[in-house]
């Protein structure tokens, strides 16, 4: 018998049986089952929280959108499982919509939906959280600054403290054939109180007290600290990719501290890639291209985050000396079935090509996902599908394990 808790929103009494049974045959028997969002709502303060919710979206009165958002609030569900007769587009919208809130989305059932569609969900979801350091395992609600730091007193604030609580998690990145070619740092914060927070749970807060540009630099030294590791005990720097608040690019001395921060460690600008999230901007001035052209003639990359779903679009890649591309994983996630996504993401790859940047696609999360971006040409991969975010102590171990994979005799070379 599985551990899991699930609650179903389900307005049809049928499909709510159904449901039901599904759930048993696949093992699980501590189940809520709601008609309505009211009820569902009710259910939950009285349980508080489940592992799963299991939504359907259209029904009489307030739908499955409106508990999704509830969700979003109270934290009171892990993950999601989207349930509907909607098209499939619409469902992977919704599917988006809830990952914007800070919910994760463990997939879209069409209805009628089977026993085994489901279970095959269940499993994912039990495999995401068995693991020790899971960087999604806390609730999603937004935490404001007082109740992330309560004993903090007017005036400046103390950032060497918090500092020390913000740590890095690092998402693996490989190519096609399985070669692993570094690592993106993704910041959390390691709180006394809430344990570990990701960042659209404090990312506000600081932004609130203008506290991004620190968390910047302290991400990026701990990235190159983890790269420094692993020349030390591999004989080799680990590339590694650091996301860029627009802030820093207003700092005259940027690319002076990047390259200043490299040169104290002794390592190549080549490891390190700068990613900058795509935003509607001005005309850069002519010392901030400088400094970015500065840090491109020494080696660093240069990289153009989540393109297309910004304001700025093809603008922003004219406006500044990019040298990779980075495809964002709302585009990936069931682009096997949805043809306009393909469509999406075969224009930014051609865009690439055109331009002679390189490619990185996030959020490859199946199977299905990696042959679908393998027959739109070269690029590279990070998704839950190759690794989930790992803790620094545990990346080196990883990659000696996956590269002990990749030497065994008669593996299969189609997939990483």
């Amino acid at each position: 018998m599985r551990s899991l808790t699930v609650l179903i929103l389900e307005d049809n009494p049928f499909q709510l049986m159904a449901l039901h049974q599904m759930l048993n045959a696949n093992q699980i028997f501590d189940v809520l089952a709601a008609p309505g969002v009211a009820q569902a709502r009710q259910s939950l303060d009285k349980r508080g929280g489940v592992d799963v919710a299991i939504c359907d979206l259209l029904m009489e009165g307030p739908d499955g959108l409106e508990l999704i958002r509830h969700l979003a609030l109270s934290g009171q569900a892990r993950a999601v499982i989207i349930l509907s007769s909607a098209a499939h587009s619409i469902q992977e919208s919704v599917a988006q919509l809830a990952r914007q809130q800070g919910i994760t989305v463990l997939g879209c059932l069409q209805k009628p939906a089977s026993a085994a569609a489901l279970g095959k969900l269940l499993d994912s979801y039990e495999t995401q959280h068995e693991l020790p350091d899971d960087p999604f395992s806390t609730p999603c609600s937004v935490l404001s600054f007082n109740e992330l730091c309560p004993h903090a007193r007017p005036g400046p604030i103390d950032v060497s403290a918090l500092a020390t609580q913000w740590v890095a998690c690092f998402q693996p990145k490989v190519s096609l054939l399985g070669e692993v070619l570094g690592v993106e740092a993704l910041v959390r914060w390691q709180h006394p109180e809430y344990g570990l927070l990701t960042p659209n749970r404090f990312m506000p807060a600081l932004e609130g007290v203008g506290l991004i540009a620190p968390l910047t630099w302290r991400v990026l030294e701990l990235a190159l600290s983890l790269s420094v590791d692993a020349l030390r005990e591999r004989g080799e720097a680990l590339p590694v990719a650091v996301n860029i608040a627009p802030q820093l690019l207003e700092q005259p001395d940027f690319a002076e501290q990047v390259l200043a921060r490299l040169a104290r460690l002794e390592l190549p600008a080549r490891i390190l890639t700068l990613e900058i999230v795509e935003q509607a901007a001005p005309e850069p001035e002519t010392w901030q291209l400088e400094g970015l052209l500065r840090l491109r003639v020494h080696g660093c990359t240069l990289s153009i985050d989540d393109f297309g779903t910004g304001a700025s679009n093809i603008q922003r890649l004219l406006q500044l000396p990019f040298s990779e591309l980075k495809i964002p994983a709302e585009f990936i996630r069931g682009m096997a079935q949805d043809s306009r996504k393909s469509a999406v993401v075969a224009g930014a790859m051609l865009i690439a090509r055109r331009m002679s940047l390189d490619v990185v696609v996030e959020g490859v999360e199946t199977l299905d996902d990696y042959y679908s971006v393998m027959e739109l040409g070269n690029a590279s991969l990070q998704g839950y599908f190759i690794a989930r975010p790992l803790l620094a102590n545990h990346v080196l171990p990883w990659i000696a394990a996956h590269e002990r994979r990749q030497a065994q005799p008669g593996r299969s070379t189609n997939t990483p």
